[in-house]
């Protein structure tokens, strides 16, 4: 699964099945990096916002992390 999600986070191998045919990868690289931002914004006392703030900011964290990986060094 490699699309706008990033792939798998924690892609399993298994030798018999092609990884285009694999289902059972778990969660997206997407959720991964956004879940990781997210930790960093809770951990900030100083930042004070709703719930959902919090889970915007973390995607959008999230989405930039997956565009830069697209930029060519």
């Amino acid at each position: 699964m490699t699309d706008k999600h990033g792939g798998f986070a924690f892609p399993q191998s298994n030798p018999d099945v092609a990884y285009s045919d694999y289902i059972g990868g778990g969660m997206t690289l997407r959720d991964w990096f956004a879940g990781q931002a997210l930790a960093g914004a809770l951990a900030d006392s100083t930042r004070d916002l709703y719930a959902y703030e919090y889970a915007e900011s973390a995607y959008e964290c999230a989405d930039a992390m997956l565009a830069a990986r697209e930029v060519k060094p």
